[in-house]
């Protein structure tokens, strides 16, 4: 581990604890955690099939909090941090993974300890700038509820110094569901039924029980490389039901628990609008992709486009952005991107800035505002809502004073909830800087924009709602 923390640049975005114990809390500190995915999926009855065990990931960040006169920090090093799910202590028992881990994995695990020699409390990694833990072997039955499914359930991240004091805290949703199963979406009899439909290869036996899908089947998912000329289990599993449902919910992870419940949920979007139908994931495995290694990408120019891109090479899980900040820091995970319709997935935002959504409060990591962009080029700026006021449209008014050489209020109103975009460009139409892009009521508002990012002269300012465009011109002494 390296003995000294990595100085970010002057952008980190909003991140702030929870925490449990005010008395040893050193507000300096901040962390902020996230899931992978947003969804794991694991067996619950190994007897017969295993699909994927037990196996789960969290990340986290640690900030030391920037000053008008100092930087925020990505702390790395002298603090420890732990992990736990509280009301969820033993897995053995809510599943009978520990019965059958030999002859599916080649291991004999201690009882609660899954593939990585993670248990459901321990201490978190470090890797690539972020606290990590992955292959927690956790179920979605809490202690207090052996029957029903509770697949969000809230992890907890504790942060202490070298001297143990706890000076962060926080929760996030740690996502897991044990619905996967090809008997409980009603698509086969039983399992049997599904062994024995295989008894035609050469060299299998259905009665060789356990066996796992993955063993003959190559899963990106799982590592393994399964065997020559044998399709891989993304591409079996979807070839093979292309005509009989598009319904990813039959198995991703089930009927009940429908994970996608993200902003892009909330819009009204399904699977298929990333992923494409069931037919379609099939071809293009089928054609060269590598399922869970190519997977939709925001930065894609019929998505999001270049400027919210991932990295080169890189999924939005795996890439960083901001001050060496992974993008989930701040936008969530896949599937669960915010605000959720999840009201656990919003709680950690709501306590960082005092509202869900995206982490875009600047002043809770730097201590102050910023005087320069932050990521995505959006300035940190005022945005005032004007008392008691309502709107009959969409409209962008004159800003005031005009011209400026000091700061401007541009008075702007939006007549419906709407995603807005307020930016300023140069006269050939290049985003100079972005001073709104976000979700917000109806009202009418007054934006604040310095002149300290603009040269003397005149430039256009863009207001982008419901699909309504509407401009003015600005100048600047």
């Amino acid at each position: 581990m390296k003995k000294t923390a990595i100085v970010t640049s002057i952008f980190l975005v909003s991140l702030l604890m929870f925490s449990f114990n005010s008395d040893q809390r050193d507000d300096t500190y901040l962390i902020i955690g996230w899931n992978d995915l947003g969804m794991h999926c694991s067996n619950k009855d190994f007897s017969k099939i295993a699909i994927l065990p037990p196996y789960n990931n969290l990340n986290a960040v640690v900030i030391k909090k920037g000053t008008a006169t100092t930087l925020p920090e990505i702390v790395i090093s002298g603090i420890t941090v732990n992990y736990s799910i509280p009301g969820n202590t033993y897995s053995v028992g809510k599943t009978n993974f520990w019965d059958y881990e030999l002859p599916l994995f080649g291991v004999n695990l201690p009882d609660n300890i899954g593939l990585t020699g993670a248990g459901l409390t321990g201490e978190m990694d470090v890797d690539n700038g972020a606290y990590v833990k992955e292959g927690i072997p956790i179920t979605p039955y809490t202690d207090a509820n052996l029957v029903e499914e509770d697949p969000y359930q809230l992890a907890l991240f504790e942060v202490f110094d070298a001297q143990r004091n706890m000076i962060a805290t926080t929760q996030n949703v740690i996502p897991v569901s044990n619905e996967i199963n090809c008997v409980s979406s009603g698509c086969h009899s039983s399992e049997n039924d599904i062994l024995y439909e295989h008894d035609d290869d050469g060299g299998f036996d259905p009665n060789d029980t356990p066996i796992l899908c993955a063993e003959c089947h190559s899963s990106n998912a799982l590592g393994t490389p399964g065997q020559p000329g044998v399709p891989s289990l993304s591409l079996a599993i979807h070839d093979k039901h292309d005509d009989e449902t598009n319904d990813c919910y039959k198995c991703h992870p089930g009927p009940n628990t429908q994970c996608f419940r993200g902003v892009m949920h909330d819009k009204g979007m399904v699977c298929q609008d990333c992923h494409g139908s069931v037919e379609n994931v099939a071809n293009t495995i089928e054609n060269g992709r590598e399922p869970w290694l190519e997977e939709p990408r925001c930065g894609a120019t019929e998505c999001h486009g270049a400027d919210y891109a991932e990295e080169p090479g890189k999924l939005f899980r795996q890439s960083k952005g901001h001050a060496g900040l992974y993008c989930s820091t701040c936008h969530g995970e896949p599937h669960a991107l915010t605000p959720s319709t999840l009201a656990n997935d919003n709680l950690q935002n709501i306590a960082l800035q005092g509202f869900s959504g995206v982490l875009q409060k600047c002043t809770v990591c730097h201590g102050v505002d910023p005087v320069y962009p932050g990521p995505h080029n959006i300035l940190p700026t005022s945005i005032n809502e004007v008392s008691g006021e309502h709107t009959d449209g969409i409209h962008l008014n004159q800003n005031y004073p005009n011209p400026f050489n000091d700061i401007t209020h541009i008075p702007f109103s939006i007549n419906e909830p709407a995603r807005v975009h307020l930016g300023v460009y140069s006269i050939d139409g290049k985003n100079i800087v972005t001073i709104i892009n976000s979700k917000m009521s109806p009202g009418k508002y007054v934006a604040d924009l310095k002149s300290n990012l603009l040269k003397p002269g005149t430039y256009i300012v863009i207001l982008e709602a419901s699909g309504i465009k509407r401009s003015i011109n600005i100048a600047v002494l």
